[in-house]
């Protein structure tokens, strides 16, 4: 058995839900599948002397789930002031309109759609409530309306789906694209070594308690994906589907259509810079 520690990032165990940090508290959707992982992160975010939240993710549409938010975020004092969205995936913000009728607050969001009132969330973009500040950070790639929220009272960031608690996200073509995705990496990888983010708390999987080291492996690893990719083509694997058997062999099939996109992201991304 590995160590937590010594795996990429150092991710955190125990159990999922609950505080993660002084200012964030997790309450785990009930949507586990090969591809959200354990479910989807819902974050409850405050200033711990305020009694207003905001909420990031509410997830799926599961009734259950998003009065759990609500009953989870009451006892510890909070009302849900703001929602907010990482990005438009159903398990990510398929509940958004019924969580914002249960608790009467506006969604904010990078996508005009997703969007229930007249603010949206932009780069740069500073996210105040109670005292919170939470700083958005465009991060598109594995979509093209991927945001993280960097928290930099608790030395974190919130990064949807960009960095996964365990494992590795896919790049979502055509929506998405490879080399949108890597220069996120590098924005993200800013943030660990000039603001002092220690903490990924993501949008699926355990909280991950090096950032830098999650950052640098994803970077690596897509490089190394990007050279498997490559040498497959000029070995005469030409299409994404034989790449994908050739180059995610190890791979369990059912994740064979989420890598197919990243494939083909990474052959777009490969054509793009005369590589292939």
């Amino acid at each position: 058995m590995t160590a937590a520690g010594s795996l990429p990032g150092q991710p955190r165990g125990g159990v999922l839900s609950g505080p993660a940090t002084a200012r964030t508290v997790n309450v785990l959707a009930p949507n586990p599948s090969a591809m959200t992982l354990d479910g989807t992160n819902t974050w409850i975010v405050s200033e711990p002397d305020s009694g207003l939240a905001v909420v990031i993710d509410p997830g799926p549409l599961d009734d259950g789930h998003l009065r759990n938010v609500i009953a989870t975020a009451e006892k510890l004092g909070k009302r849900v002031a703001l929602t907010l969205l990482t990005h438009g995936h159903p398990d990510h913000a398929e509940g958004a309109g019924r969580f914002a009728e249960l608790t009467g607050t506006r969604v904010r969001a990078l996508d005009p759609a997703l969007r229930l009132g007249d603010e949206g969330l932009g780069a740069r973009d500073v996210v105040t409530v109670g005292g919170l500040e939470l700083r958005v950070v465009p991060t598109p790639g594995h979509t093209s309306d991927s945001l993280s929220f960097h928290l930099p009272a608790d030395q974190a960031v919130l990064t949807g789906d960009t960095i996964l608690g365990r494992g590795t996200t896919m790049v979502a073509h055509p929506d998405g694209r490879l080399g949108d995705y890597l220069d996120s990496l590098r924005r993200l990888r800013s943030l660990t070594v000039d603001d002092g983010v220690r903490t990924v708390l993501p949008g699926h999987g355990p909280v991950l308690e090096d950032a830098q080291g999650a950052v640098e492996f994803y970077l690596a690893h897509r490089a190394g994906r990007l050279a498997q990719v490559e040498t497959a083509v000029e070995n005469g694997h030409l299409t994404p589907s034989e790449v994908v058997a050739h180059v995610y062999a190890d791979v369990d099939r059912s994740l064979w259509p989420a890598a197919e996109l990243s494939v083909r992201a990474q052959l777009e991304y490969l054509r793009e810079h005369g590589l292939i």
